[in-house]
C-alpha cells in the first residue's frame, strides 16, 4: 500500500500483504507482465489507489497455458492419486482459514463490500467450498453398461479430466467465485489458468501464494491478471485451452462462443439475470418484504440472482413498497472497513455511472423513483437503494440487468398472469415466490423458466446446490455433481471377453 497510515484498522498481515508487489503466477513462479505494464487497484469506497497488479497480455497467457499443459500431461499432478489431490485442497482451506482476517480485509478494500460480509460470508463460504470439493476428489466414477449384442462384453464409462481449463471470474464475489471454479477443476484433475476480474484481483493473487504453500505442483494453477479485453480474450481464444468457465455479463458470454470456435473448447457460462420476486396476497408480508429488500439490496445489488423485478398483488402493493422503502432507509452506506457499514459502494466509477443512468432514464420517462438518499458525500462510488414503479413493461429498467441496488416494482391485478410476467425476459437465472399456499407456489415454480426458484426463503446457495440459468442466463451448471462433471470428459471402454 502506498500509504500505510490510510487505513489504521488493518491487521498486520494485511499491511504486510499490501506492502509486497502483486505479480503473475506462472509455472510456480511469480513474475511481472512481459511488457511490464500494470493496472492501478482503486478502493471504490474512497477512490484511493491502494496497489497495482500486472496487466498481463497474450504472451503471459501463452506462457501460462503452456505451463498448465505440461503440468497436465507430464508433471507430477498427472500421477497424483485422488486422495493426494484431496489432501492438497484441504490444506489450501486450512491455510485460508488461518488468514481469514487478511483475506476479508483485502476483499473489502478491493470490492468495497462491508467487512462484516467479507468476514462472515465470503471467506468462510470459500473455506467451506474448498473442503467440499476436496471430498469430491475420491467420488468421481463411471458406470458399467449392458451390451445388447451377441457375445460377452464389459462396457464401462470413465470420467477423465477435460484438460487445461481457463477460469474467468467476476468482481462481485471475487474470492468465492474463484474457489467455486478452482475447487472442482482441481478435484477433477484439470490444470488451470485463472484470469480474475481486473477490478478485484487481490484475493486471487494472494490465494495463489497459499496454493504454492500447500504444495500444489508448479504449473497446475497459473494466475494471470489483466484486462478482460486483452488477457481474457487471449485465454478464451487459445487453442491450448480445452475449456472455459466464465461468470459475467451475457454480452461477454456471447463473445466467448465465437472465441471457442477455433478448437471447439467446452464452455460453461454463468451470465446475467433479471430475476422476479413474486408476492401473493396471502404471503406473510413481514417476511416477504424483508426477503424482497434483501434480494435486491444485498451486496449493493451486485448479484446475478438479485431480485430486481417485483410483482405484488395490487391490494398489498402500497404496503409492500412502503415496507421495502423503510428497509432501504435502514442501510448505512459507507466505507466497508467500518463495521457499522451495511452497504458499500459499487465496484467502479463506470458501474456507478451505468446504474445512475438507468435511474435517471426511468425518472425522465415519468416513472416514480424512491431513493433512500443515504449515500455519503465526497469520494466513493455510492448509489442509494432505489425503488422504481409506474413504469412500462418494455422500459430498459424492466428489461435489462442493472447490477445495482435498483428494484423495479409493479402491481398485479390478475394472478394468472404471474408466470407470463416472470418469463417475460431474455434471462432465466432465478425467481423467488412468497405465499402460504405451497400448492400454488409449486405450480407457479413449474411454469417459471429459471434455473433456481425459491419459495418463502430468498436466495439460497451452496457448493452442493446446482446453479445456472435458462435462456440467455447461460450454459451448463456449477456446483454439485453437475459442476464437477463439467470439468470432465466421458470415455467409453468396451472389452470383448
Amino acid at each position: 500500500m502506498r500509504d500505510q497510515t490510510m487505513y489504521p484498522t488493518l491487521t498486520e498481515q494485511t499491511r504486510e500483504s499490501l506492502s509486497r508487489p502483486f505479480q503473475l503466477l506462472i509455472d510456480g513462479a511469480w513474475t511481472d507482465a512481459a511488457d511490464g505494464e500494470t493496472i492501478d487497484v482503486v478502493n471504490p469506497a474512497d477512490e484511493q489507489v491502494i496497489a497495482a497488479i500486472p496487466a498481463g497480455g497474450r504472451e503471459d497467457i501463452d506462457r501460462a497455458v503452456r505451463a498448465a499443459r505440461q503440468a497436465f500431461e507430464t508433471g507430477p499432478w498427472a500421477r497424483m492419486t485422488p486422495g493426494e489431490r484431496a489432501r492438497l485442497l484441504w490444506r489450501i482451506a486450512d491455510l485460508l482459514e488461518a488468514r481469514q482476517a487478511e483475506f476479508a480485509e483485502l476483499e473489502t478494500l478491493d470490492n468495497g463490500k462491508p467487512i462484516t460480509m467479507s468476514k462472515w460470508v465470503d471467506v468462510p463460504a470459500s473455506i467451506s467450498a474448498l473442503r467440499y470439493w476436496s471430498g469430491w476428489c475420491t467420488k468421481i466414477s463411471g458406470e458399467t453398461r449392458a451390451v445388447d449384442m451377441p457375445g460377452e462384453y464389459i462396457a464401462m464409462t470413465l470420467r477423465e479430466p477435460v484438460g487445461v481449463v481457463g477460469l474467468i471470474t467476476p468482481w462481485n464475489f471475487p474470492l468465492m467465485s474463484t474457489v467455486s471454479k478452482l475447487g472442482p477443476a482441481l478435484a477433477a484433475g484439470c490444470t488451470v489458468v485463472l484470469k480474475p476480474a481486473e477490478q478485484t484481483s487481490l484475493t486471487a493473487l494472494r490465494l495463489g501464494e497459499l496454493i504454492l504453500e500447500a504444495g500444489v505442483p508448479a504449473g497446475v494453477v497459473n494466475i494471470v491478471t489483466g484486462l478482460g479485453a486483452v488477457a481474457g480474450a487471449a485465454l478464451a481464444e487459445h487453442d491450448g485451452v480445452d475449456k472455459i468457465s466464465f461468470t459475467g455479463s451475457t454480452a461477454v458470454g456471447k463473445s466467448l462462443i465465437g472465441a471457442a470456435r477455433g478448437n471447439l473448447k467446452r464452455l460453461t457460462l454463468e451470465l446475467g439475470g433479471k430475476s422476479p420476486t413474486i408476492i401473493f396476497p396471502d404471503a406473510d408480508l413481514e417476511k416477504a418484504i424483508a426477503g424482497a429488500a434483501n434480494a435486491i439490496f444485498r451486496n449493493s445489488g451486485q448479484i446475478c440472482v438479485a431480485g430486481s423485478r417485483l410483482y405484488v398483488a395490487r391490494q398489498h402493493f402500497d404496503q409492500v413498497i412502503e415496507g421495502i422503502s423503510s428497509a432501504a432507509a435502514q442501510f448505512r452506506l459507507g466505507n466497508g472497513l467500518d463495521p457499522a457499514t451495511t452497504m458499500g459502494p459499487l465496484v467502479s466509477d463506470k458501474q456507478q455511472q451505468r446504474v445512475r443512468a438507468y435511474i435517471d432514464g426511468a425518472r425522465a420517462g415519468g416513472a416514480s423513483v424512491i431513493a433512500s438518499e443515504s449515500a455519503p458525500g465526497g469520494a466513493g462510488y455510492f448509489v442509494e437503494p432505489t425503488i422504481i414503479h409506474a413504469v412500462e413493461q418494455r422500459a430498459p429498467v424492466v428489461r435489462e440487468e442493472i447490477f445495482g441496488p435498483v428494484l423495479v416494482a409493479a402491481a398485479v391485478d390478475d394472478l394468472d398472469e404471474l408466470a407470463a410476467l416472470a418469463n417475460d425476459s431474455i434471462y432465466g437465472l432465478s425467481a423467488s415466490i412468497w405465499t402460504r399456499d405451497i400448492s400454488a407456489a409449486y405450480k407457479l415454480a413449474r411454469k417459471i423458466r429459471a434455473g433456481t426458484v425459491t419459495i418463502n426463503s430468498g436466495s439460497i446457495a451452496g457448493p452442493n446446490i446446482p446453479f445456472g440459468g435458462f435462456k440467455q442466463s447461460g450454459w451448463g451448471r456449477e456446483n454439485g455433481a453437475e459442476g464437477i462433471e463439467s470439468f470432465t470428459e466421458l470415455k467409453t471402454v468396451i472389452t470383448a471377453l
